[in-house]
């Protein structure tokens, strides 16, 4: 299976990566991301494993990067058989101090990029005749999310529509799209994000698992692996599903506190 991890060279799409050399389903793998020196030293590492990798340094974001990654996966592979889109922007922003650069700056990259990642890919897999499966990875905060995520939380959203959407209109030509939602998880971004953005103190993990239910955040492994279960030929005929992987049943429970001075609402 050759796959593109959008997003691929640390935190989720690197565990996703990882998940697919071991379980040793993938024959190939396309790492795309901003970082050239982290995605160039994964790809030899994982070349090394046994799975031929290649990095490709793109913005998902510009026009033209989605048909670009793809060109690359078929010079070098022939094919593309699976697409991850992992990548994603979540800097944050009030109503009253959000601009328009910066929601267009989400919808390019989160949305965007995406859908004419799958765009290109899907065109591949039909003149081909390659059965495809396409996993998109929103956000439970694509349900309604936090006062300072609006701008993510509205493309987390429109992320499972099309990816609803992908899914019907490609079931014919065998091409399977789903969607994974993790909740509030354990990353490199999200300890970078919740010192630089948030105000968090360093030992905020500390802090933070305690609040959660069963006692920690979500770990990137445990996401990856529902990753690659929709991936593979394991899953059957799963398509045009969104699956959230949190500690939490929308709709359940009693209904939240509306924010303070300490958490504003805007």
């Amino acid at each position: 299976m050759i796959t593109i991890i959008n997003g691929g060279t640390q935190g989720l799409g690197e565990s996703v990566a990882r998940n697919l050399v071991g379980d040793g389903g993938s024959t190939g793998l396309v790492l795309v991301g901003r970082s050239a020196e982290r995605g160039k030293v994964l790809a030899k590492e994982l070349t090394g494993l046994g799975t031929p990798s290649v990095f490709v340094a793109a913005d998902i974001g510009e026009p033209d990067a989605p048909g670009a990654v793809v060109e690359t996966c078929v010079e070098r592979f022939g094919t593309v058989h699976g697409v991850v889109n992992v990548a994603a922007l979540t800097t944050r922003a009030t109503l009253f101090d959000d601009t328009p650069e910066h929601v267009d700056r989400h919808f390019a990259v989160n949305v965007k990029g995406p859908y004419f990642l799958i765009q290109a890919a899907a065109r591949v897999m039909i003149e081909t005749g390659t059965a495809g499966s396409i996993v998109n990875v929103g956000s439970t905060s694509g349900h309604g999310g936090q006062p300072r995520l609006t701008a993510y939380s509205m493309s987390k959203g429109a992320l499972a529509v099309m990816t609803k959407n992908l899914a019907y209109g490609l079931m014919r030509h065998n091409i399977r799209v789903n969607q994974v939602n993790p909740g509030w998880m354990e990353t490199e971004s999200e300890h970078h994000t919740q010192m630089t953005q948030d105000g968090a103190p360093e030992n905020w993990l500390d802090l933070a698992a305690p609040t959660r239910p069963l006692g920690r955040l979500v770990q990137p492994w445990e996401v990856a692996n529902a990753i690659a279960f929709c991936l593979s030929p394991e899953s059957g005929l799963l398509t045009g599903n969104v699956i959230d992987i949190d500690q939490t049943v929308q709709g359940a429970g009693e209904p939240p506190l509306p924010g303070s001075e300490e958490t504003p609402l805007l």
